[in-house]
């Protein structure tokens, strides 16, 4: 179809699961460490919730003003920790009244759109992280080396670096976050089909083609950007990692 961009749609598709699957192997290998250098589960998991306490406050804030923007009511909110079955670790949570699937699913919604615009912001703005995607994504490898160095001479470019990561590892909706959004799924399938079988698709993507395309833009560039930080970090964590296991096993031998 006219007016589509389907590389940037394939590219966003593509980096859904390396994102999902980055944050969860390097929490997990976070909380390995922690546990690695202190041997008590108490104060790893301390030490794990305040490393993400940014990214954990502002899931859970996102979670409470959209359901009071929504007119839902809302119960406790906390930012403290709780291990759960499984060792899973809950970092915090907003208790909310049952409502329809529709403000369910937005509730649901919000960390990610919230996380997803302070990472657009302070990417680009803060770090101008977007001129480093650009070049990957156009293959102009002389130009990232360049935009590397430009973002590292940023001012505060540790605080800003560690708050997007802090927020890209817990934008994600968590299982409960997700629990509405099959109906709402079928819903926009439901709508979807219409429009192909009225014929109204090239209407609509004549008038709001370019608005489309410039938000599929957005989102892959906070998805790359959040991949982007994952792997910068995922080679020292697990070099760190296991120089501190190999001390320990032959400090215990």
């Amino acid at each position: 179809m006219d007016g589509i961009n389907w590389v940037s749609i394939v590219t966003l598709v593509v980096l859904l699961a390396p994102t999902v699957y980055l944050q969860r192997f390097l929490q997990q290998e976070i909380q390995t460490l922690f546990w690695l250098i202190t041997h008590q589960a108490e104060i790893s998991m301390a030490l794990f919730s305040l490393l993400f306490l940014p990214g954990v406050f502002l899931h859970e804030a996102s979670h409470f003003v959209m359901a009071r923007l929504l007119g839902v009511k809302t119960g406790r909110f906390s930012i403290i920790p709780r291990k759960l079955e499984g060792g899973r670790i809950r970092l915090g949570y907003v208790e909310t009244a049952p409502t329809d699937f529709f403000r369910d699913s937005m509730i649901g919604m919000a960390p990610l759109l919230t996380g997803g615009v302070f990472i657009t912001i302070v990417g680009t703005s803060g770090l101008g992280l977007n001129s480093l995607w650009a070049s990957l994504m156009q293959g102009q490898l002389s130009s990232i080396n360049t935009a590397m160095k430009s973002i590292i001479a940023q001012p505060d470019f540790w605080l800003w670096f560690y708050l997007i990561f802090t927020v890209s590892s817990t934008m994600m909706p968590s299982a409960s976050d997700r629990r509405a959004w099959l109906p709402l799924v079928l819903v926009i399938a439901g709508l979807i089909g219409v429009i192909l079988i009225t014929g109204l698709g090239a209407l609509l993507l004549s008038k709001l083609g370019a608005a489309f395309m410039a938000a599929i833009d957005v989102v892959s560039m906070v998805f790359g950007i959040t991949v982007l930080i994952h792997l910068v970090l995922l080679v020292p964590l697990l070099l760190i990692r296991k120089g501190i296991s190999h001390l320990i096993v032959n400090k215990v031998v």
